[in-house]
């Protein structure tokens, strides 16, 4: 190691108590991290591109420093959805400082790996005080039976007014207006539950009755429309 002449013309100073980084909460543990094998956890970070036109929630199961389980979920970029499969690939395996220093190619998925590292290192993150932490599938647990994203679609003009096109629910195929115009509900088809029914042998028209529910006032609707077409 090189010192310029100044600094080796002082005088040593002693270094008083050492008594190395505070410790974070770590699965029902407190831990003082020192190196990255000393994180675990599991937690969600949400990341977004330079001109935010698209976003990603990335969630990471950390095992002593080694992601073990990674759900990437993306919304907007058409061209984010192939760096997600190509992230979701090659990040398991990973140290958690060698996936902060992957090119995920797609700026959303890289601003998202840097805000998740940040709430592992900070002790932040969902499984802090779960003892023993959150077992490997617990990522997929967030997606439902369905195992599908849980997605909001709205689109509106100060014109024409609303339009619901997805919601937790599923597909929206009709929504409901009162007298007024007013929306009281709306008709869903849960798509998840549907190929999943069709993947197992139930005919397509089968599945679409089975699953198509409504919420609300449905039912005492003056009218129905399609989000879509009307």
């Amino acid at each position: 190691m090189n010192y310029s002449h100044e600094v080796e013309k002082m005088c040593p100073v002693k270094k008083g108590p050492h008594h190395g980084p505070a410790p974070i909460p770590q699965e029902g543990k407190w831990v003082k991290a020192y190196e990255i094998k000393d994180i675990s956890g599991f937690s969600h970070g949400i990341g977004w591109c330079a001109p935010q036109q698209g976003a990603c929630k990335l969630t990471l199961n950390i095992k002593e420093g080694i992601v073990e389980e990674a759900l990437v979920e993306t919304l907007g970029c058409t061209g984010m959805t192939h760096s997600a499969a190509m992230a979701a690939e090659i990040l398991p395996g990973k140290t958690l400082l060698e996936c902060l220093n992957t090119d995920l190619v797609c700026d959303a998925i890289n601003v998202a790996m840097r805000e998740i590292f940040l709430q592992f290192v900070y002790g932040r993150s969902q499984s802090a005080f779960s003892e023993e932490g959150l077992s490997i599938g617990a990522g997929l647990e967030d997606l439902g039976k369905g195992l599908r994203s849980q997605t909001g679609t709205m689109y509106s003009t100060n014109k024409k007014g609303v339009r619901y096109m997805e919601m937790a629910e599923g597909y929206i195929t009709r929504m409901a207006l009162d007298d007024n115009d007013e929306v009281i509900g709306y008709e869903f088809v849960n798509l998840g539950k549907m190929m999943e029914a069709i993947r197992h042998g139930m005919s397509a028209d089968e599945a679409v009755k089975r699953f198509t529910g409504s919420y609300g006032r449905f039912k005492d609707a003056a009218k129905y429309i399609d989000p879509r077409e009307e």
